[in-house]
């Protein structure tokens, strides 16, 4: 028999496996039924020593000279040219205005740079080579700004996929 201490600590539990499920579940629709959008990147260090090998993700648009003056969350207003590569808007704080052919992107501010949730892209040891000719991070972006990077592209707009080591 549950006391009233073990209903709650159950009634919690089930709650965050439901929030949790909700995530999932969201970042999977956003795969799906998201708009491709490729972001030029700039040059980082694409190597750390506690994590492995992986590639710190600056884009292009993360360093406007306008901020100072930009809100510590907001939208990155962005128009696709026809082979999916962004071009920057605007910023702005809210989802609208927005105009025809042009795609949301959540953004926060931190001391130095824009966040868009894709700075990271982790790959296996010994596979930097292939990534370092890497000209755009992929993204897949919902309709309410949401993304998930899902790869790296390189000059031609082409997925990196590098060989797997035996």
């Amino acid at each position: 028999m549950l006391t009233k201490k073990g209903w709650i600590i159950l009634a919690n539990l089930v709650l965050v496996l439901a929030l949790f499920n909700l995530s999932v579940v969201e970042k999977e629709e956003t795969l799906q039924k998201g708009e491709l959008v490729l972001l030029e990147l700039a040059p980082v260090d694409p190597r750390s020593l506690m994590q492995g090998d992986y590639m710190r993700l600056s884009y292009a648009i993360s360093r406007p000279e306008l901020f100072d003056s930009l809100s510590q969350k907001g939208y990155v207003v962005l128009r696709l040219k026809q082979n999916k590569v962004a071009e920057l808007v605007r910023f702005q704080e809210n989802e609208t205005p927005l105009h025809p052919h042009e795609q949301l992107l959540k953004y926060s501010k931190t001391n130095w740079t824009i966040n868009l949730g894709a700075e990271s892209y982790f790959f296996e040891e010994g596979q930097a080579p292939a990534f370092e000719q890497a000209k755009y991070g992929g993204l897949k972006v919902d309709a309410q700004g949401n993304s998930i990077l899902i790869g790296l592209y390189n000059e031609k707009r082409q997925r990196i996929q590098p060989k797997k080591q035996n």
